[in-house]
């Protein structure tokens, strides 16, 4: 659609004037870094409202609905799915961004988009990618990797790809909407994984330990709500995202409990097993086909569970 000069110069007008009132921490829509391919801006969307729109309607954001986050392919239809959990993790970042008055447009972009490129069978998945990948093509998978190829080829913003590519890893993400984002993340799964786990009967609310639940509340909301006013109370006015020392340590430790009772704990070993079997027959299948790596790559990567479980067993 062609630009029409008097409607883009009026929305730029009323977006300075909404943005003037944010944080001077906050990243403007008229700051943004570009694309990767420039193009011409829309009249009625800024940068990253359009990134959102580019992400809620790109087949890997769909497939999000049919990959696990902990259980693979489970029966019932209330545990976790990577839509659910990128659904969830973007609503609180959101709320993070308002609260602090940094931009929740570029916020919600880069939590809609971190997941992208994450493998079916969730961490499990990831692992067994990585792993067959590196004795096949001495090469390394990541998911934040894979989500932010995925944002290029959709020519996303820089700022949402930096966010996209650091919401895990080493490196922390440019902008504080970014950093939102790395640490809800964590914060929405933590507290998801607990109630999928318990609804599962891996775990029950009496296995929790005590004096991280003390600390944080014995719900899954209030633990949330409790984590959210920790974020917003010790970032308000600062350049950065930072929990208090003790709600920190108190998730740090609800955090290496999961894995060791529920991640990486014995109930687990099936399902990894059953991921790495799957992710390794596909793999090996479509080598012998003679695939480019890349190819394979996005091919595995983009599979949801169901789709992955019935091409091996075709296989």
């Amino acid at each position: 659609m062609e630009s029409s000069g008097g409607l883009q110069s009026t929305f730029e007008a009323r977006i300075r004037v909404l943005e003037d009132s944010f944080s001077q921490f906050a990243v403007r829509s008229s700051a943004t870094r570009g694309r990767p391919v420039p193009e011409p801006e829309s009249d009625v969307r800024t940068p990253f409202q359009r990134d959102r729109d580019r992400i809620v309607h790109s087949k890997p954001f769909r497939r999000l609905k049919g990959k696990t986050q902990v259980f693979i392919d489970p029966a019932g239809d209330h545990f976790r799915t990577r839509m659910t959990h990128t659904l969830e993790t973007t609503a609180i970042s959101r709320v993070v961004a308002r609260a602090l008055r940094l931009n929740e447009d570029l916020t919600e972009a880069i939590g809609l988009g971190h997941d992208m490129g994450h493998t079916p069978f969730g961490h499990a998945g990831e692992d067994a990618l990585d792993e067959a990948l590196r004795e096949r093509f001495d090469r390394r998978f990541r998911h934040n990797e894979q989500s932010h190829r995925i944002a290029r080829s959709l020519n996303l913003t820089l700022e949402v790809c930096d966010g996209i590519l650091t919401h895990t890893g080493e490196r922390e993400p440019e902008s504080l909407e970014g950093r939102i984002v790395r640490l809800v993340d964590r914060v929405a799964y933590i507290n998801h994984d607990i109630d999928d786990a318990v609804r599962y009967g891996l775990l029950s609310d009496e296995d929790l330990p005590r004096d991280e639940i003390d600390v944080l509340g014995p719900t899954g909301s209030m633990r949330i709500d409790r984590l959210v006013h920790d974020i917003v109370e010790s970032s308000e006015d600062v350049n950065d995202i930072r929990q208090s020392r003790g709600v920190g340590e108190a998730m740090l430790s609800l955090r290496a409990f999961m894995f060791e009772h529920v991640y990486l704990g014995p109930q687990a070993a099936p399902e990894h097993e059953r991921a790495h079997e799957t992710v390794r027959a596909i793999l090996e299948h479509l080598v012998e086909q003679g695939d480019d790596v890349d190819e394979i790559v996005d091919y595995i990567a983009g599979m949801t569970d169901r789709f992955a479980l019935d091409y091996a067993e075709a296989l």
